[in-house]
This record gives structure tokens, sequence and C-alpha cells, in this order.
């Protein structure tokens, strides 16, 4: 497990008032369909914050689905886009060991103190990953986040391990630095 989750989950009874088993009791009770109904309710009903909420209903999910898992059902019939995926997560993770990992069911994402990347097949032939760069101005490139909507500002497509260069790098380390 990483070391900052590890943290995040000691750190559980005295910031939350409950550890993460109990927590994923009362999850179980209630039986979301959706991750967001979940980090809603733990939000509004038992007053966690958002970053708390989401590491709980993750983790409340990863029993069901592990992680592996989880990142091979992403890619079922999309296998030559596996190459991209492990490039970007060996760059990513060279930026620090402060970073969490998080995959979803349809996502992967990257989380420093709060979400900074998002990772996506999005089709066939490409993925797209998702950025959190407030005031950065939109190129070519570097779009508009388009189907993230507010989970990030910025989107760019990437269909070649090649796509993933000094210029994309240097958008991550970006989006990695303004996550503190």
């Amino acid at each position: 497990m990483d070391k900052a989750l590890q943290t995040m989950i000691d750190n559980m009874p005295e910031k939350t008032g409950k550890s993460l088993d109990d927590w994923k009791l009362i999850l179980k009770e209630k039986a979301f369909e959706k991750h967001s109904e979940g980090v809603t309710c733990l939000k509004s009903e038992h007053n966690v914050t958002h970053g708390f909420a989401n590491t709980i209903v993750t983790l409340s999910k990863e029993e069901k689905n592990d992680s592996e898992d989880l990142i091979a059902n992403q890619y079922k019939g999309k296998e030559n886009l596996i190459p991209i995926y492990n490039e970007l997560i060996i760059s990513i993770k060279a930026l620090g060991t402060d970073i969490t990992i998080i995959p979803k069911k349809g996502s992967v994402n990257i989380i420093r103190k709060r979400q900074f990347v998002l990772i996506k097949p999005a089709t066939k032939t490409r993925i797209d990953l998702g950025f959190k760069l407030k005031d950065k101005p939109v190129d070519v490139r570097l779009e508009n986040s388009g189907p993230f909507g507010a989970m990030c500002t910025h989107r760019v497509q990437i269909a070649e391990t090649k796509e993933i260069d000094n210029e994309l790098k240097s958008w991550i380390k970006e989006a990695y630095d303004k996550s503190v």
C-alpha cells in the first residue's frame, strides 16, 4: 500500500471519528450504487471531508475489486493502450513519494493532497489524461477538460507512448506542484 494512503488510513479515526472498517460497515448498510452517492453521504450526514470521504468509498469498493482487476477491466479490448498507461504511471511516480494512485471502474485518479491527474482509456485508440491546471490557457494539445467536466480543467489525448514527451511531463509536474 502507498505510504501516503496508509498514513491517511492511520489518521482516519482521529480526523473522522471512526476507523476505515467502521466506515466500510456504514457504507455497506447503505449500499450506494454510485461512488458519488457514498461520498455525498459521508460529507453531508457525517461531516467527513471530501478527501477522506473519497478514500473511504474507494477503499470500500476495492474489497470487491482488486486494483489490478480494475486496471485490467479498463483495458479489456484496449490492450494496445497499456504501454501508454504504464509509461504515464512511471512518469507520475517519479514526481514524489506522496502520490496515491486509485484505480476505479473507468479511470485512475492520481492524488497528492487532492486529485491532480486522471487517466482514462477513452477509446480503443487513445487515453485521455485529465489535469487540474487552474488559470492555464488551453491550446491545440492542452484542450478544455471536455467530458471530464469539473473533475479536471484540461485534457490531453494520447494515442502513442511517444506523445509522453517533455511538454506533457511538464504539465503533469505543474499539476502535481499545484496540488498541495
